[in-house]
This record gives C-alpha cells, sequence and structure tokens, in this order.
C-alpha cells in the first residue's frame, strides 16, 4: 500500500521545480492506519508559495485513487522564513513605474486591455514588462502564444530565481507558465497571494520603464497584496458601456482611491464601446449602450482615456497569439496606441504632482 502511495504521488509536480514531490524527497512519514493515511510535506525553501496547495492536490489524489482510503491527514513541515539577507537583492529596483489593470467585474476584457497596453507602450519606444496576475485565470500566456512555456530558472545564494519570456520586446511572466490551470482553482486567499508574491519578486526583471499588471476581477486579497508588496504608480480600471458593468467599475475606483490604498487612478477604459461594420466604418452601433464610461467619469472626477470598439480581429487576436495592437496601421492598433500614449501622460502628471509611490500599509 505504502508503494502505491508513493507511486501516486510521483505524478504530482511542484510547479517550480518542475519534478514530483517524492523524487524533491518533499514527502516523508507515510504511515498507514486501516482506512487513514498521514503523511508529511516538507519544503525545500523558505516562503514556498505552492506547498500547501501541493497538500491539497495529493490528499485529493490518494482519495481519488486508493480505493477504501477514507481519511488523509497531510501536515505541512516549511523551512525556517530567510533573514532579510537572503531576500530578492533589487529585482524591482530597475522598475521606474507599476501600472495595475484592474476591473470590477470579469467578462469585460481586462486581459485584452492589458496585454495591448503593454504593446503600445513598447511602439512607444518603452522597456515594458508584463505581469500576469490574474491568478485564478491567467490568460496571457495564450494571449502571447506562448502556452506551455517555462521561463528558465537558476539557484542564486541559495534562491531560485526566474527569467522574464521575452515575447514581442516584452518581459512576460505569468502564474499560467508554472502551473495546470486546475490546480489554481483550489487556492484559498492567502495561497494565492504567496503565489503572487513569488511570481514577482522572484524574478529578474532588469531596467523597465513600465510594469502593466494584469489584476483578477473583483476587489479582492491579490489586489490588497499587490499594493502592499509593490509601490503601485497608478492603475486603470476597465469597464464596458452598460450599467452593471459601470456599477462594479465604480466599487474598483472607490477601493482604490480609499483612505487605506491611496493609489492614483490613472482613468477609466472602455471596452467594446461600440461596432463599425468592416464594410462602413464610419458607422458606429453602441451595441451594449453608450456614454456609460463618461457618466461614471463625471460622477468619480476621473477620465477616460480610452475607448476600444469591438473588432473581430480582436478575438482572432487572442486565439492566435498575437496582440491586435501589433498593428499599429489598423483602426484597433491605433486606439491602443492612444490608450498607450494616454497612460504614459496620466503617470508623468501623476508623478509630477504627487510624491512617489510607496507600498501600502495596511493596519487593522
Amino acid at each position: 500500500m505504502k508503494s502505491n502511495i508513493e507511486k501516486i504521488l510521483s505524478t504530482v509536480i511542484h510547479p517550480e521545480f518542475q519534478k514530483d514531490i517524492i523524487t524533491l524527497k518533499i514527502v516523508n512519514d507515510i504511515k498507514l492506519n486501516g482506512d487513514s493515511v498521514s503523511l508529511t510535506l516538507r519544503s525545500i525553501k523558505a516562503k514556498d508559495a505552492f506547498i500547501k496547495s501541493i497538500g491539497k492536490i495529493a490528499e485529493q489524489r490518494i482519495k481519488s485513487e486508493i480505493p477504501g482510503i477514507e481519511k488523509v491527514t497531510i501536515e505541512i513541515k516549511e523551512r525556517a522564513t530567510a533573514s532579510k539577507k537572503d531576500s530578492p537583492p533589487g529585482t524591482l529596483s530597475g522598475v521606474k513605474n507599476i501600472i495595475a489593470v484592474a476591473s470590477g467585474k470579469g467578462g469585460v476584457g481586462k486581459s485584452t486591455i492589458a496585454a495591448n497596453l503593454a504593446v503600445g507602450l513598447h511602439q512607444m519606444g518603452l522597456r515594458v514588462a508584463l505581469v500576469d496576475a490574474d491568478i485564478y485565470g491567467p490568460s496571457i500566456p495564450k494571449m502571447f502564444g506562448v502556452e506551455g512555456a517555462l521561463p528558465e530558472a537558476w539557484e542564486e545564494d541559495g534562491k531560485t530565481y526566474v527569467k522574464p519570456l521575452d515575447v514581442y520586446g516584452i518581459k512576460l511572466n505569468s502564474i499560467g507558465f508554472y502551473i495546470k490551470p486546475e490546480d489554481a482553482l483550489i487556492w484559498r486567499g492567502p495561497m494565492a497571494s504567496n503565489v503572487l508574491t513569488q511570481l514577482i519578486t522572484e524574478c529578474k526583471w532588469g531596467d523597465v520603464d513600465f510594469m502593466v499588471v494584469d489584476l483578477p476581477p473583483g476587489t479582492g486579497d491579490i489586489h490588497l497584496t499587490l499594493v502592499q508588496l509593490l509601490p503601485v504608480t497608478g492603475v486603470v480600471v476597465v469597464t464596458t458601456p452598460q450599467n452593471i458593468a459601470i456599477a462594479d467599475a465604480r466599487k474598483g475606483v472607490s477601493m482604490f482611491r480609499s483612505d487605506k490604498i491611496d493609489v492614483t487612478v490613472l482613468g477609466l477604459v472602455e471596452n467594446m464601446s461600440w461596432f463599425s461594420p468592416p464594410d462602413m466604418p464610419d458607422k458606429r452601433y453602441y451595441i451594449f449602450g453608450k456614454g456609460g464610461a463618461e457618466r461614471l467619469a463625471g460622477e468619480m472626477d476621473v477620465d477616460v482615456i480610452g475607448q476600444i470598439p469591438i473588432v473581430e480581429a480582436v478575438m482572432q487576436s487572442g486565439e492566435n497569439g498575437k496582440p491586435v495592437a501589433l498593428d499599429k496601421d489598423s483602426v484597433i492598433g491605433q486606439s491602443f496606441q492612444e490608450l498607450a500614449h494616454a497612460v504614459v501622460h496620466q503617470t508623468n502628471e501623476r508623478n509630477k504632482t504627487k510624491a512617489p509611490t510607496k507600498v501600502v500599509q495596511i493596519k487593522k
């Protein structure tokens, strides 16, 4: 029976090291007692963001694949927390501006905006990084045609670091490079926050003018983790014209402007603003309503910095792994160039009028 358990656990892969937990000697002290199994998982590094989710996956596989097992007890023993001298030495020291892209709800095209904004900024001659912090639904790897890729990793001073992928001149890192989509679904808030921290601070970014961070939809743990981890320069809130999307976008603006967080909202981006038939480019059909973002902008005293029309090429580009903004001469490409210029302008104005950004200290 013990050999069967080890065989099953040899199928559980540590996302960072890309080896199974038996080979890595993470599994210890397997004990059997009737219909119960107990074992210990010992992390091989401090602050292993994956160890708890690995435990959940191991428990599920033992229960599902060994008949008669009713109870699985897994003890997690993590290596002692690293001292300050062991912390990542300046992995973000070369990053000048950090722009979060957020939305109050899913389905408004936030990741599409983030990906093409990054392309537009790069087309301006800026050094750009893109972090896919949508922990539960990473889509940036597919949008850039690098699904299944694994960034180069190495050991330095007893810690593991990775080099971001360079795609279309943009530095990319995504949780989607390291996990299977179904594994992320079992993560709770603290586990997901730990993964985000590791994703950003254990990546050697180098010199970056703008780091674009694609956040999950809503207002939750990942958003709070980001502003406590990084000195976010400003946030772009994505919405669509419908009232329900506008209501959720209002919550997003309010969260970042709250006294506890106080991160500058650079502006609203209205996605799916209108549809123009290819044979009648001057004709506009407002399928999802008209003026929603402008009304919210007036109410919240924030600028509308972009309006992106519905174009079939956006969907096709997402499927083909080639962001639509790469075609600078197209109507949609020009829309994203205008957005990129607006973000740079708003960021420069913010930096002229406000003190340098700091990480947020949230007190309970």
